[in-house]
């Protein structure tokens, strides 16, 4: 084997290749990034050859050569390409948190595109001709669609409440039902929040029963604050009660000092329940109920992009834009771009129209059903089997969990494939396309593929024959 191993050319030679030529032009490689991939190369056949588990070629021939170059390729497309990737969604989960929660609107994207790519004023004051404060782009929007005084946008909901709680009850108690200390994804509890931002949990009543003598009881001179938690990624049914926003509000106005705030989570400014899906609360109607502060999510139920939003009292808000942790926890240009696009479509009634999220959320049933039929006539020279049947979609994200939308699925069948191999094959494809499987099937939920993706679809099912 030391013999072979002599034999593998020294890398100065192989750089003289043209298959090395042909590498650095392919990829568009300075010489020093297509050297550095020969050598891992070379360094691996070396190893192989060494621990005689070497298959490929004689080091002698050219073959051997050609298999150096065919690995130095393939770590190109390894090491060099993107790892972020476009998905196709075909489960039917609308806001798939593995997959990115929401899609943004055409006209988000456009926008997204224009600040990327130029200067903007971002902290810029155009009319005074000063400097100025990003606060402000989305801040009226929000206002406007929320009654709330004033707003402010940081990076997601959960440094909303860290901050909030940081910046306004640091050492002081907090005062929160049992029954609402909820852990969101990643294992992220609020509990752990409360504690990392120095304010002092306060737990009051039981899992399934908070009752509003339970808060009365907790009150205390060393009290900052009354917090509400929507449960909105799961749901407790039997015997239970809990405190309304109503009855809180009331309460914390009993002694100055005490702020009311609500972590609604999910952020509804659509109303869903005039459509009859779901009872998540909708941000303006706490605020009118006399919230102090509320925070919720823009990537959720609001269908834009990573944020998270707080509204409330002024006074409250800007301690909030004047502390420190504002700074570390604020949003960039482009989320602020695609939110500001996003709440400009509420405002003007067009979000069944321009926002992917709520487009889905409401679509009816009757609409999937044709958009599957329209799947299957264009599928004929694919050599599967195809079968409408009726289903449920999940809203996702961590929001109404009791909530199954009607749909229709496709389910595709294989005489040779396997359910689970025409599943892994378009999980593995380019775009990878997510599906499910039940009862020996490949299942396609349409609700959440677009035209364009649906005609991807189908010419990753001709590729799979």
């Amino acid at each position: 084997m030391k013999q072979l191993v002599r034999n593998i050319p020294p890398i100065h030679e192989l750089q003289q290749a043209t298959q090395f030529h042909t590498l650095l032009n392919k990829h568009q490689l300075t010489k020093e990034r297509g050297t550095d991939l020969l050598k891992k190369a070379v360094t691996n056949c070396r190893k192989s050859l060494l621990n005689e588990q070497w298959q490929g070629p004689h080091p002698f021939t050219d073959d051997f050569i050609e298999e150096i170059f065919a690995q130095a390729d393939a770590m190109m497309k390894e090491t060099y390409s993107l790892s972020l990737l476009k998905v196709i969604n075909a489960t039917g989960t609308i806001l798939h948190t593995n997959l990115g929660r929401a899609r943004l609107g055409q006209v988000s994207i456009d926008h997204v595109k224009e600040i990327a790519g130029h200067y903007s004023n971002l902290e810029y004051d155009i009319e005074g001709g000063r400097r100025g404060s990003r606060h402000t782009h989305a801040e009226r929007f929000i206002c406007d669609l929320t009654g709330a005084e004033a707003a402010m946008v940081v990076n997601n909901n959960a440094a909303a409440v860290y901050l909030i709680l940081s910046a306004l009850a640091k050492h002081k108690e907090v005062i929160v039902s049992r029954g609402e200390l909820v852990e969101i994804g990643g294992s992220f509890r609020i509990s752990s929040i409360m504690e990392e931002s120095g304010a002092l949990l306060s737990e009051v009543g039981t899992t399934n029963k908070t009752h509003l003598g339970d808060y009365e009881e907790a009150l205390s001179e060393e009290t900052a604050m009354i917090m509400k938690v929507h449960q909105s990624n799961f749901v407790i049914k039997g015997f239970t009660e809990s405190v309304s926003t109503d009855e809180l509000v009331q309460l914390s106005h009993r002694l100055p000092h005490i702020l009311y705030y609500e972590d609604l989570g999910s952020g509804v400014l659509y109303d869903f329940g005039q459509l009859g899906i779901g009872n998540e609360p909708v941000v303006k109607t706490v605020i009118e109920k006399g919230a102090d502060l509320v925070s919720f999510s823009g990537d959720k139920l609001l269908g834009g992009p990573q944020a998270g939003i707080i509204a409330g009292k002024k006074q409250w808000i800007d301690q909030l834009k004047k502390h420190q942790l504002a700074r570390v926890l604020r949003i960039d240009k482009m989320t602020l771009a695609a939110l500001e696009v996003t709440l400009l479509h509420y405002i003007k009634g067009e979000v069944q129209d321009k926002n992917p999220t709520i487009e889905a959320i409401t679509r009816k049933k009757e609409d999937i059903l044709q958009q599957s039929h329209h799947f299957i006539e264009n599928s004929l020279e694919v050599d599967f089997s195809f079968e409408i049947i009726e289903g449920k979609s999940q809203i996702g994200g961590g929001t109404m969990p009791d909530v199954e939308l009607d749909t229709y699925l496709v389910s595709v069948s294989h005489n040779i494939l396997s359910a689970q191999e025409i599943h892994d094959k378009l999980r593995k494809g380019n775009p990878s396309i997510i599906t499910r499987i039940q009862e020996g099937s490949v299942l396609l939920d349409l609700r959440t593929v677009s035209s364009i993706e649906q005609s991807d679809i189908i010419h990753a099912l001709k590729n799979l024959q």
